[in-house]
């Protein structure tokens, strides 16, 4: 949030300065502070400089395009990412979200809707930064304690997840994942409960737990195909820990 006003920072980054006009216009109307930039370097140091909340990033740019910016945005900031792709082949949104990127909109888009996304996103930053973390924590206020289970220790309120002692940098979703499944070890989450637990809004496809789940294990687990820590159960979707723990 900026400190200044209180309004929340969202910066938009496309090389099409036409479409980044719109969104922010958009942006504006609901009383966002917005910064623009128009290719990946310029939006690497506007991140780092202002701390956005939510970044609105294009895929397809020149120079450095929007998922080697994502990757190195991840490296400093907690920023939800909403992706932006003209392309509509699955693979390359699901490419996004493996760099850490939250969501993504294909274009071409209602800015309404894009609005929309960005505003759902906002709620669950308004939901935290509880006392105690760091500010980059994005969970809500009725923190869980902290969970072990083996040589793997979740602390929520201190948003961090250590593996034998060494810290794991997770995303802001895998996080909030991780939380929510650990809480509750051995109980099944569908996608849709999770859906509606962490992203909080109709708007999200059940597909993008299936992506953040496994980015999650990739660096969680030592062999993905026999994870320790979270299960699928088959058709219905995932839990924490042993069965009937």
């Amino acid at each position: 949030m900026d400190g200044r006003s209180g309004a929340a920072k969202i910066l938009v980054v496309d090389d099409e300065r036409s479409l980044v006009d719109l969104v922010r216009s958009y942006l504006e109307s609901e009383g966002l502070v917005v910064y623009a930039a128009y290719d990946g370097h310029a939006a690497l140091e506007l991140a780092a400089q202002h701390s956005p909340d939510v970044v609105v990033l294009d895929v397809m740019m020149p120079g450095l395009d929007g998922i080697e910016v994502c990757r190195r945005l991840r490296t400093f900031s907690n920023a939800y990412v909403l992706m932006l792709t003209s392309k509509s082949q699955e693979v390359d949104k699901l490419i996004g979200l493996s760099v850490g990127a939250d969501d993504y909109l294909t274009k071409p888009f209602s800015p309404r809707e894009l609005v929309a996304r960005v505003k759902a996103m906002l709620r669950r930053v308004q939901m935290v930064d509880s006392p105690g973390a760091s500010g980059a924590g994005r969970m809500p206020p009725d923190i869980p304690p902290p969970v072990v289970y083996g040589d793997l220790l979740i602390d929520a309120a201190r948003h961090e997840v250590r593996k034998s002692g060494e810290l794991i940098h997770l995303t802001p979703r895998e996080f909030e994942l991780l939380v929510t499944l650990s809480a509750h070890p051995g109980m099944v989450f569908t996608r849709n409960q999770l859906l509606n637990r962490i992203w909080g809004d109709e708007l999200y496809e059940e597909r993008l737990v299936d992506v953040h789940m496994a980015g999650l294990r990739r660096k969680l687990e030592d062999d993905t195909t026999h994870p320790r820590y979270i299960e699928t159960v088959r058709g219905v979707g995932f839990r924490f820990g042993p069965r009937g723990r």
